[in-house]
């Protein structure tokens, strides 16, 4: 899943960026409440992880304008500030939650995973396509009832794909939302992976779930042999 990060302190902004990529998120961060607007506008995001306290324009302000425009990608705010009322205003500005600094990363993670699969059409707590399963939150993948091992890589390449199963996804936004609009790499990676998964979760099974769009992408659908 790709993340906005809206942070001004530049190590906590670091190291959550680099912890959510560990657990298989793509990361864009932002440093102030301008950039950060301008980048939630620009890309299609997940979920989103805003500071109040921002130079140029606070978090609030950042977060009314959103729902404003009727962007309702989910908001987690972050605030060294304590005290109820500071909760009252940020979930009233449109924020989906709210943590307070220090944070703990497990518990923030938690949040992240629960404010992805709020609304249960859309996000399910565990993703299924045919008799594929993957469960977000346990990372754990598994099919016809055994599991099956995975790299974070391609754990977060399968879950993007099984939470668009049915649609037609182009390279171009599997590797944005997987490896972020900065990756300077070969665009073909997307292949190795794909190539990778099918190893993985097809063939074994004598299964064609994963499957090549010509001159496109790719596309999840149900396969139960």
């Amino acid at each position: 899943m790709r993340v906005l990060v809206v942070e001004d302190e530049e190590r906590f902004a670091a190291g959550l960026r680099d912890g959510l990529e560990g657990e298989g998120f793509a990361v864009d961060v932002a440093l102030d409440g301008v950039d950060g607007l301008w980048m939630a506008r620009e890309n299609v995001y997940d979920v989103i992880v805003l500071d109040i306290m921002l130079p140029r324009l606070n978090g609030y302000r950042v977060c009314r304008t959103l729902r404003g425009e009727g962007d309702w990608t989910p908001i987690l705010m972050l605030t060294a500030k304590e005290g109820v009322w500071d909760e009252v205003e940020g979930l009233d500005t449109g924020a989906d939650d709210y943590l307070t600094k220090p944070v703990s990363y497990a518990v923030l993670l938690a949040r992240l995973r629960a404010l992805l699969r709020r609304e249960a059409h859309e996000r399910p707590a565990v993703l299924a396509v045919g008799d594929l399963r993957l469960d977000p939150a346990a990372r754990t993948v598994a099919r016809a009832g055994r599991q099956i091992e995975l790299t974070a890589r391609e754990f977060a390449v399968l879950e993007f794909l099984m939470r668009r199963a049915g649609e037609s996804v182009s390279k171009r936004t599997i590797l944005g939302h997987v490896w972020g609009d900065d990756f300077e790499g070969d665009p073909n990676i997307v292949e190795v992976y794909v190539r990778r998964l099918r190893d993985k979760i097809d063939r074994p099974f004598g299964r064609d779930s994963l499957r090549t769009v010509r001159g496109h992408g790719y596309r999840m659908v149900p396969d139960d042999g």
